[in-house]
């Protein structure tokens, strides 16, 4: 058994450490099994206000139940995603998601870093209209390194599940419980063959979790914070498709909403969102793309595929560090690189004619795309 895991574990469960003060501990102790090895005095000085919290880590009394859950694991072959781990998906490391599960359960092996991930959501209600956009939308979607992210609810979320299977796309679905069971059970067969074909399950709950309403609507900020890009396909005036547009926005993710007939009980929620600037328009993948600052062509079989400019080496790095830092001034950049500035300028003046990054007022730069770094290495 992984000691280090069960210290991860026996602290996401001690009540009163949340998301956010969870980060704040580790990068402030380190390993949380640093933290159980402290003694009263030492945690004090950490939890001064918070002697439950400090009684709960001197008795150990979370250790047992993380050890139980380390056993589960193990025996059910799943493994789990720690955000100090390269694994650990880097939009949910974002400085704007700090209230992101810092240990996640998952099933399947499955790349969360992929290059381009969307989220497709909406009603569970869903209606012939809804369904034919999600499926259409994933068809159009389909490429080589594209993942979709659902919540594997019923209506839109087993829509663009399945139409993820159908393009032989990689699919997530995140779970408001724990690994030990599935929810709603009629979704069995399909989580199983989203597990066959490449894709996973990922939950921020231990097993044994009892199923709670409120668990679903949290578990909507893993589904905002995992992508780029959130479509909206069908929603009403309120539910958990506009709980998701929201935290997106909040994370600065980029929200998409079908448009519907004004009286359509299920596009109101989509309207709604475009009327109120919550939401970009939804009307085809090109456009998509365009607001996306993806580049989009036609294959000769009707699926899009990608094309990015060639960067150097020096170029690349820049990439890399302003998906990491999104913004960032050139004094910055030089220093972080270990580049003159005479060099940096020539570098970040090449980059932004390829319209790979955009210059700020100030001079300070950001990606020009909301993308993962989407450029190949020069030959």
């Amino acid at each position: 058994m992984d000691d280090r895991l069960q210290y991860r574990i026996a602290l996401t469960l001690i009540p009163g450490i949340g998301c956010k003060s969870y980060r704040q501990i580790v990068e402030l102790c380190g390993e949380p099994e640093l933290l159980f090895k402290m003694k009263r005095k030492e945690l004090t000085e950490i939890f001064g206000n918070h002697p439950d919290i400090i009684e709960a880590i001197l008795n150990g009394s979370t250790l047992k139940r993380a050890e139980e859950e380390c056993l589960f694991i193990e025996k059910n072959n799943l493994h789990t995603l720690f955000f100090t781990e390269e694994d650990y998906p880097r939009r949910l490391n974002r400085s704007d998601c700090a209230d992101t599960p810092p240990l996640l359960y998952v099933q399947g092996d499955c790349n969360l870093n992929r290059r381009h991930v969307v989220s497709i959501v909406g009603t569970r209600r869903i209606t012939p209209y809804g369904r034919d956009m999600a499926e259409r939308i994933v068809r159009d979607l389909a490429s080589d390194d594209m993942l979709v992210v659902s919540g594997l609810a019923y209506g839109v979320d087993t829509a663009a599940h399945t139409a993820s299977l159908e393009n032989k796309l990689p699919t997530a679905g995140v779970l408001g419980h724990g690994l030990d069971q599935l929810y709603p059970p009629q979704n069995r067969n399909l989580a199983m063959r989203m597990l066959e074909q490449g894709g996973c399950l990922i939950t921020e709950y231990p097993s044994y979790t009892k199923i709670n309403a409120s668990y679903f609507p949290a578990r909507n900020r893993i589904i905002a914070a995992l992508a780029d890009a959130v479509i909206v396909v069908e929603a009403s005036e309120k539910g958990g498709a506009l709980i998701t547009a929201n935290i997106a926005n909040s994370y600065h993710r980029d929200v998409f909403a079908v448009p519907g007939r004004c009286f359509d009980t299920y596009s109101k929620g989509c309207n709604n969102l475009l009327a109120n600037n919550k939401a970009i328009i939804y009307t085809d993948i090109e456009k998509f793309f365009f607001n996306m600052g993806w580049d989009y062509t036609k294959s000769p079989n009707g699926a899009q595929q990608e094309l990015f400019p060639k960067l150097t080496r020096d170029e690349q790095k820049v990439v890399d560090l302003l998906h990491e830092e999104e913004r960032l001034g050139i004094e910055d950049i030089s220093e972080k690189l270990n580049t003159p500035l005479p060099k940096m300028a020539g570098i970040l003046l090449n980059l932004e004619l390829e319209n790979v990054i955009r210059c700020l007022p100030g001079k300070f730069y950001q990606l020009s795309c909301k993308s993962e770094s989407n450029a190949k290495l020069r030959d």
